[in-house]
């Protein structure tokens, strides 16, 4: 069989970023364009200024994954674009740009769910990695428990019901003086306080999740007492928040009788959620997995990988395609 190099574009939030992917899971390239230190200054992502500097970016970004991959655009066989969700201008970019390399290129074009791609992140970093697996997406924008029936068939078991959880790190970061993006910060911090104070933690009796409680818990607890250790709030916060990510995923793995759970997302970067999963496995005897660091924020490879599999499948968008700025999954 003839291998298929698929050409990925994200453009979902504020990072630029073009790859080069054979057969969904070797990676040739992939460039990411970051905008951190541009929106760090306002706290968090601009959506106007995203969609200018995407616009900038992103013809040279693609010149550099092509030079990079020592490729042309006729090496190209799919173009895969994430066209849903995030914001719809900087969704706009990619999907155009993309829309426009299938028409030159007489390519298929393949439209890629993000939360899908962070899913097939694994797959990169896991070449093992086959589908049935339950799934724990946790980002900025998503907190979902999925079970993946197969490659394109998902099947939704919680999600959240308020905040997502990548967004619940970076409010309280912004509140206790730490620096956009806020969850990394409070992963550091963490390691330097202890897991002292009490913090809510909010179970329903099915598998949803909610992050406005503990959120606003902390909120309150920085402004009452504006001399509290921010290490221990840091590791409190993240231990609480963990405990609800681990009890409803327990829960889903007896549920669903699976012995594979994936990570994906920015927020699997976590180094105390890595951890307590690793545990996690070792007491339920089953494999966890979660993508190396540099593919679990937003990146091109998990999107190209993703195309890649809806090219198999069938699922070949027209170029008509439009972002979806609050696309669902499953």
């Amino acid at each position: 069989m003839k291998d298929i190099i698929t050409l990925g574009i994200e453009s979902s939030c504020d990072e630029t970023s073009v790859a080069i992917v054979k057969n969904g899971r070797e990676v040739l390239t992939n460039i990411i364009n970051t905008q951190i230190e541009i929106h760090k200054q306002f706290g968090g992502v601009v959506p106007e200024i995203a969609s200018r500097k995407h616009i900038d970016n992103i013809s040279n970004v693609t010149k550099q994954a092509l030079k990079e991959a020592n490729m042309s655009f006729e090496d190209i066989d799919i173009v895969a674009c994430t066209y849903g969700p995030g914001l719809v201008g900087a969704l706009l970019v990619g999907v155009g740009y993309a829309k426009a390399l299938s028409f030159a290129l007489n390519k298929p074009l393949i439209g890629v769910n993000h939360i899908e791609g962070h899913i097939s992140a694994n797959y990169i970093t896991f070449k093992e990695l086959e589908p049935p697996f339950l799934c724990l997406v946790i980002s900025g924008g998503h907190t979902h428990l999925i079970y993946i029936e197969d490659y394109t068939k998902f099947k939704i078991l919680g999600k959240t019901r308020d905040d997502a959880i990548g967004e619940a790190y970076d409010k309280v970061a912004r509140v206790i003086g730490l620096e956009y993006p806020g969850g990394p910060k409070i992963d550091k911090l963490a390691k330097e306080g202890q897991a002292s104070i009490k913090l809510p933690e909010t179970y329903f009796d099915n598998l949803d999740f909610s992050f406005s409680g503990i959120k606003t818990a902390v909120l309150n607890l920085n402004h009452k007492e504006p001399n509290i250790n921010k290490a221990d709030l840091c590791a409190s916060f993240e231990k609480a928040t963990t405990n609800m990510l681990i009890n409803n995923t327990t829960k889903a793995i007896k549920e669903m009788n699976v012995n594979k759970v994936a990570l994906a997302g920015g927020v699997s970067a976590n180094s105390y959620i890595r951890e307590r999963f690793k545990i996690l496995g070792k007491e339920l005897g089953i494999d966890i997995y979660y993508p190396e660091l540099k593919l679990c924020t937003d990146n091109a490879a998990m999107i190209a990988s993703a195309g890649y599999y809806n090219f198999l499948a069938g699922k070949i968008s027209s170029l008509d395609l439009n972002a979806v700025p609050n696309l669902k999954i499953g």
